[in-house]
């Protein structure tokens, strides 16, 4: 008999313009009554696979030019619908420099300039805006003009910015961070005064005058490749109190900006320091949406948030003194080298920090990355086909880029924020790094990828198109391979297609393209498509129904590696453990490109996981840390730790097996390192602030971190052959499993990364709770015992049937059921793939009257012909003489094992 605990399942997600601040209205709205349905918007991945996307230009043409971190210059041509490489800059690209931003000359359509802000390589310090020429697909180096040229650090992280953009008189805005020391704060603002510490002191950029870091400049191209000075930026044309071209100042990190068409108020995400300054919210650790309404100081390194104010942290000393006055903050670093007394401080529009806040609830917990997207005005769209509603008229999008959310905020007559609310939820985006408006009323959505300063496969370009009346088709295509060798057969599908509209006829266009190659262009839902040349390919589908809809998607093909080929052979059973028994197996490894299999790139592993059977978390985890702390991966994968911390390479943060191989050996240290991911902190790699997780339990905590410390054990390599005892279970409970992994990683070819391969092998309890079956026509009844509950399979009647998916029956010798009979009585026959295939097991239960619903349970055995391999088994009941009575119930069902048959 079985008794059931029952669990809760706990779904954790890891985790002003004026001189004076205006009235605020701290109101959000979760929803609205008259927001468009979501299914009117319809998205589309144009491309996939970039390497760290910074910025995009839309040309008139409705092609996409993409710039990328490491100096990458991308074209997505949209008729052909390929990505092309158009060039590439020499760039410095430590810390967060290289290749920033990009924006298109207003007048493009008959100059053909582009703007580029990058950080030059080699051995100088400096940041260059440059203009070229670009016509078709092609970059004209020879037409190059440097504007402006930035002088930076390149000795500590971090904060670059670098966002271009145009307002709608033709002024040239750019973004730039403070490139100051974000490591070593001590937990307070960079501003340490001590001699030779200028580098670590932000009045020495962002809060300097005569500097161009920590601010967004505003600036006049000329037809020359100069620039002028507009009228009313911060300080006078005569550079007598500051350089001129500085609009606002104060700024930390002013990643992603935009102008109001109309107000020409300029909006940018200021991403926040992580202090431990205590402040209204948690600590002084906001990340800001900011409005500048006119030229000013907003605030940074002195005020975060509501003009908060940081104390003045003597760096020598350690000790706090009084805070400044936002209403006249003074800057007296002997660093400095601009003028003392600065602007008023303009406190932020929005702001929130690593708890959930009081004042903007919607925003989340957690690590955050502001960023300020377009506003959108209706009637600069006429006659765009997918244009947005009048609904979101006037609203500005903000996003951010670790939560992953975007939002439209409704701003009242005067400018003022009045509320916010989700948009798009129902797209799960992947860090958004950039997000415009096409000429056609589509939004762009450029996603950077899941993990910093690395090339992410879902890093892309999405399309976002709203329409009214007939809805368009979403186009979905589904690949039965992404890799192989030459040639390579692909099955593609567009059956997960589907339109709204019900009634609408779909078509199917599809668009094979490679560089260099010519496109192929082929029509159907379904399509079978040879590669015969090595390359990556991009595979498009157009999906377009009667009334002229259409949506797209693209997926890539990888032709050149075959991925590993891994057998785990064996003449055990592939399903359950028994006592006493051994799984023998023998590895074999193929892989044409390799040849010859390198040992090193080679795992074999095995292991007893003890608590339930999460058979599917058990294969997800791949690596033999993964599945012993299944758990642990679970909760680290679902957190935001995933933004900073990747698996085996430096981001932001150590990488896990950094982490692990520095903490591994140490007692005591799964509470220690607990404890700084609720607390967050810094000093042991780099002093760079780690976000704080207060509201994630201690327990969790301590899941996480063993399973990154797992990653460090020396598990012991087994052979590719060899025979296993099965003695961990003995004892234990039933619901433990044994997993036998084989893994190898190839050397890659043709231009295809290394590709891996695994196989695993299974081995749960042979007794199964009938409750846990994979299909039936029965009924499951859950008593109450003195104990507890009691859960069994009962409404069994004569030709119903159970069934339980992929079971391998090699070595199982015969069935036994716990059942409680009933008057009529009946026999369950074991057939194998359908419940009229083959009978390879007949158990009778006889009849017997019933005097107690809870007690009367006995056991029934029935012996197994002999068979292999995997089946889907259907116990089917009988009883052709019962009518419509019950036969019997059913508790649990067990699979035996004849050892002598090994």
């Amino acid at each position: 008999m079985k008794f059931l605990n029952w669990f809760i399942l706990i779904a954790i997600t890891v985790v002003c313009t004026s001189e004076r601040p205006r009235p605020f209205r701290f109101r959000e709205q979760a929803s609205a009554q008259n927001a468009p349905d979501s299914s009117r918007f319809s998205h589309m991945m144009l491309v996939q696979g970039l390497d760290e996307p910074t910025e995009m230009a839309i040309l008139p043409n409705n092609n996409v030019l993409i710039v990328e971190r490491k100096g990458g210059v991308r074209l997505y041509d949209a008729q052909s619908k390929e990505l092309k490489t158009i060039a590439h800059f020499n760039v410095f690209s430590g810390i967060e420099d290289g290749l920033l931003g990009v924006a298109l000359d207003p007048d493009f359509k008959n100059n053909n300039w582009a703007y580029f802000y990058y950080a030059v390589g080699g051995e100088e310090w400096v940041n260059h805006l440059a203009r070229y020429e670009l016509r078709g697909d092609q970059l004209i180096q020879s037409s190059k003009k440097v504007l402006l040229e930035v002088p930076t650090q390149r000795k500590y992280c971090c904060h670059s910015a670098g966002y271009l953009t145009f307002d709608s008189d033709g002024l040239l805005y750019l973004s730039i961070g403070d490139n100051t020391n974000a490591e070593e704060i001590e937990g307070h603002n960079p501003t340490d005064e001590r001699p030779g510490r200028e580098l670590s002191d932000d009045q020495a950029s962002t809060a300097n005058s005569n500097d161009l870091r920590g601010k967004i400049l505003r600036i006049k191209p000329e037809a020359d490749g100069t620039y002028s000075i507009p009228d009313g930026n911060l300080f006078p044309k005569d550079g007598s109190k500051g350089r001129p071209e500085i609009y606002v100042m104060g700024c930390r990190n002013p990643f992603r900006m935009s102008v109001d068409p109309k107000t020409k108020y300029v909006y940018w995400g200021d991403v926040g320091p992580d202090t431990q300054v205590p402040a209204e919210e948690g600590f002084l650790s906001y990340d800001e949406i900011n409005q500048a309404r006119k030229p000013g100081f907003f605030g940074y390194p002195y005020f975060l948030g509501n003009n908060e104010a940081f104390p003045k942290y003597d760096f020598a000393t350690k000790k706090e003194g009084p805070p400044q006055d936002p209403r006249h903050p003074v800057n007296n670093s002997p660093h400095n080298t601009g003028i003392r007394e600065l602007p008023p401080a303009q406190p932020a529009m929005i702001w929130y920090g690593k708890q959930a806040s009081k004042r903007f609830p919607l925003v989340g917990k957690g690590g955050a990355s502001a960023m300020a997207g377009p506003v959108y005005y209706r009637d600069q769209f006429a006659g765009a086909k997918y244009r947005l509603p009048e609904y979101y008229n006037g609203k500005l999008f903000i996003y951010d880029w670790i939560r992953r959310w975007i939002m439209a905020v409704t701003l009242d007559e005067n400018g003022n924020y009045q509320s916010m609310e989700p948009f798009l939820s129902h797209l799960k985006l992947v860090a958004p790094m950039d997000i415009q408006f096409n000429r056609d009323g589509a939004m762009y959505i450029l996603a950077y990828g899941t993990n910093w300063f690395a090339k992410n496969t879902d890093a892309g370009l999405i399309r976002v198109e709203y329409t009214e009346g007939n809805r368009n088709p979403i186009a979905d295509i589904r690949v039965d391979k992404r890799y192989g060798a030459t040639p390579l057969k692909v099955r593609l599908s567009a059956a997960g297609s589907r339109d709204h509209d019900p009634g609408d006829k779909l078509s199917y266009a599809w668009q094979i393209s490679a560089r260099n190659q010519p496109s192929a262009r082929q029509s159907g839902p379904e399509l079978v498509h040879t590669f015969t040349k090595p390359g990556v390919y991009n595979v498009a589908l157009t999906v377009s129904d009667q009334h002229g809809g259409q949506g797209s998607t693209t997926v890539q093909v990888k032709v050149g590696n075959t991925p590993p080929v891994v057998q785990i052979n064996t003449t055990a059973n592939r399903s359950f453990y028994w006592d006493n028994q051994q799984l023998d197996y023998r590895i074999t490894i193929k892989d044409p490109e390799d040849g010859k299999i390198d040992p090193a790139q080679t795992s074999v592993s095995f292991n007893y996981l003890p608590y339930g059977n999460d058979l599917a978390g058990a294969l997800s985890g791949g690596s033999a840390a993964g599945m012993q702390h299944i758990r642990g991966e679970k909760l680290f994968s679902g957190s935001d730790c995933k933004a900073c911390h990747a698996l085996d390479k430096t981001s932001i943060g150590p990488s896990l097996k950094a982490i692990a191989a520095r903490y591994g050996n140490k007692t005591g240290v799964v509470d220690q390192l607990a404890g700084k991911i609720i607390k967050g902190g810094s000093g042991n790699w780099g002093s760079y602030q780690m976000t704080a997780h207060p509201d994630l339990p201690l327990n969790e905590a301590q899941e996480m971190v063993r399973y990154i410390l797992a990653l460090n054990e020396q598990q012991a390599r087994l052979p590719m052959q060899g025979t296993l005892k099965l003695t961990e279970h003995v004892g234990k409970g039933p619901e433990g499993a044994y997993v036998l992994v084989a893994s190898y990683k190839d050397k890659g070819a043709n231009g295809i990364e290394p590709l891996s391969t695994s196989e695993h092998i299974v081995l749960r309890n042979p007794l199964l709770q009938t409750e846990d079956n994979d299909g039936s026509n029965v009924g499951v009844v859950i008593a109450t015992a003195n104990t507890g509950f009691v859960s069994y399979v009962r409404g069994i009647t004569n030709g119903k049937y159970m069934k339980f998916n992929h079971i391998d029956l090699t070595q199982v010798t015969q069935m036994t059921y716990r059942v409680q009979p009933q008057p009529a009585g009946g026999r369950i026959e074991l057939h194998l793939d359908s419940p009229q295939g083959p009978i390879v097991s007949t158990a009778t239960v006889p009849g017997q009257s019933v005097k107690d619903p809870k007690t009367d349970w006995n056991n029934v055995t029935a012996t197994v012909q002999p068979t292999t391999g995997f089946h889907d088994l259907y116990f089917v009941f009988t009883n052709t003489d019962a009518g419509h009575r019950e036969l019997f119930f059913i508790d649990w069902l067990s699979f035996g094992h004849n050892a002598s048959r090994q």
